[in-house]
This record gives C-alpha cells, sequence and structure tokens, in this order.
C-alpha cells in the first residue's frame, strides 16, 4: 500500500512558522506525522506541537516503530501527509522498513557537540553522513531548501564540495 506523502522534511524545529505556512500550503497537506521518539516519549511537547499547527490540518506524533506499523496499515488512506523529522537516521529506519519517500527535504538541522556545519542551517556528525549516503543510494532526492520558494541544493553535491565524503 502507499501513502500520499507530500513532504517529508528534517528539520530540528519541526512545526514551525516555515511549514505552518509555507510548505502546508504548497504542499496541500492536511496532516502532519511528526516521526520522533523523542517528541512521541514528551506528553508536553506533543501538546505543543499540536498546538502550532494552523487550524484544518490534523498533527500526529509518533515513534518511529509506530510509524512502521500505521505505513503498514490503512489508517493514512486518503490523507496528504507531511513527514517531519528530527533526524537522518530515523528517515532511514523507516526506510529500510518499506517506507517509500521519493525526497527529503533538509530544512533544518542545529549545530551540536561532534556536528560539523554543511550550511549556516545544517549541521552533520558521521551517523547522519552514513544515513544520507544510504538514502541517496536508494535514489532518494535529498534536497536542501528552507522554504518552498529557495532554490533546491542537493545536499550530496554540497557534502562533495565540502569533503565529508
Amino acid at each position: 500500500m502507499s501513502i500520499d506523502i507530500r513532504l517529508a522534511r528534517i528539520d530540528d524545529r519541526l512545526i514551525h512558522g516555515q511549514v505552518t505556512t509555507a510548505w502546508s500550503k504548497q504542499m496541500d497537506i492536511n496532516r502532519i506525522l511528526v516521526i520522533s521518539d523523542e517528541a512521541a516519549n514528551n506528553p508536553m511537547r506533543k501538546i505543543l506541537l499540536k498546538q502550532a499547527a494552523p487550524s484544518g490540518i490534523n498533527v500526529n506524533v509518533l515513534s518511529v516503530s509506530r510509524m512502521m506499523e500505521v505505513a503498514q496499515s490503512h489508517i493514512l488512506e486518503g490523507e496528504k501527509l507531511a513527514l517531519l523529522f528530527t533526524s537522518p537516521v530515523d528517515v532511514e529506519a523507516l526506510v529500510r522498513s518499506g517506507l517509500q519517500i521519493s525526497s527529503i527535504n533538509i530544512g533544518g538541522m542545529s549545530f551540536s557537540s561532534g556536528k560539523q556545519m554543511v550550511t549556516n542551517f545544517v549541521s552533520v556528525d558521521d551517523r547522519d553522513i552514513e544515513a544520507f549516503v544510504f538514502l541517496d543510494e536508494q535514489g532518494i532526492e535529498l534536497e536542501i531548501r528552507k522554504v518552498p520558494a529557495d532554490h533546491k541544493t542537493n545536499l550530496m553535491e554540497v557534502l562533495k564540495k565540502q569533503n565529508f565524503l
């Protein structure tokens, strides 16, 4: 069974102004699935994420393993989805479990200890790079863009240019 994924986005801010305004309208989304073990296990964060969505858009916060189950059921039939992730490692796990994703938008990965900056809003560590290499090998487009109007930048080309690969 295939589900209608209009946007798969890695952005550690998850639901925020750019997602709720530009992306949801541009992609005609009616449901946002936040896929994050940390968020799914934090009741307060779940409430805040649901409150951040624009009216008319339903939000669910799921663990990676729960998303694996949901993707193989009929629960999402008829939904126009945005999948929001904090990490490419979670995307890799879902793709390995059989989820079909054709393109991943990288919108923001904050700098923290052990990470190196790729652009002014994308930072990666070795495990992130491994996940991105796997996703690229599956033929999945990996494009960096903050908002839909921005020019698409191929993440793998940027990583090669900066000697990450």
